[in-house]
């Protein structure tokens, strides 16, 4: 019989054939594309800007039934520090406890200033019917698997979506905007303090979503691993809709301005 660290080494194992290898986690064809090229436009950059406003608008939505249906008061003070981070309560020394609250620190306002410097205003942005179907679709999928009732569900959707934000996506994303910001015709240059903040936060989410494992491995006598790979491989496939969708969209206009439609 394998003791308890022998079988956790084997789940470590499972997951990194499984939800690590996601084909979104191992290429995203529309961040290549993204933090490559030289020739993003003003127009590129306006419809990702709506997309990620309403997948990150709509993500309060998720994290706030994460925390309604957290299994321990150690999991919904740990749901709770996420969502009212993105609310605007700072992290200090890696906690919001005893913090402050300010409207300029939620996520969403600075999402507001960076799609200021492209000609949005706060109506064009983050409300679901600015959203397409695969980024309304991703929304939902998080709703339903990241915060679900059940813990073998909620907690292998986090793994998921934490271990593919820490990725690397995020720096793919500034690259992309550095290189818009240099070579763009227009002058406009697009602050970078949104994405730097999340990619530098990530390191710290995915960490924890081991340790959490680790724990639901050794401790809890209804864990199961199957369910929780599942699920993690499902939500996968949420944020592989959300962009393909914009993959999708900016291969449609490449041909349609190439035939001069």
């Amino acid at each position: 019989m394998i003791s308890d660290a022998e079988a956790f080494e084997y789940l470590k194992l499972e997951l990194k054939e499984t939800v690590l290898s996601h084909p979104i986690i191992k290429r995203n064809r529309y961040l290549w594309w993204f933090s490559q090229t030289l020739d993003l436009t003003k127009e590129d950059l306006i419809i990702l800007t709506k997309e990620f406003s309403v997948f990150s608008n709509q993500f309060i939505v998720a994290q706030l039934h994460k925390t309604l249906n957290a299994n321990s008061l150690e999991q919904m003070h740990d749901a709770k520090e996420i969502l009212v981070n993105e609310l605007g309560v700072l992290f200090t020394n890696e906690t919001v406890n005893n913090s402050t609250f300010r409207f300029k620190a939620a996520h969403f306002e600075w999402l507001v200033h960076f799609a200021s410097k492209l000609g949005l205003e706060f109506n064009d942005i983050g409300k679901r019917k600015h959203g397409s179907p695969s980024t309304l679709f991703y929304c939902d999928e998080l709703i339903r698997i990241y915060g679900s009732p059940d813990f073998n569900t909620a907690a292998g959707a986090s793994f998921a979506v934490e271990n593919w934000a820490n990725a690397g996506f995020w720096q793919q994303l500034m690259d992309g905007i550095e290189n818009f910001n240099e070579y763009n015709t227009e002058g406009i240059t697009l602050p970078l303090n949104f994405f730097s903040f999340h990619d530098k936060l990530e390191a710290q989410h995915a960490q924890h979503t081991w340790d959490e494992l680790r724990d639901l491995h050794d401790n809890e006598p209804e864990f199961d691993k199957d369910k929780f790979i599942a699920a993690g491989m499902e939500m996968l496939d949420g944020v592989n809709a959300f962009w393909n969708g914009l993959n999708q969209d900016r291969i449609a206009r490449y041909w349609k301005e190439s035939r001069g439609g």
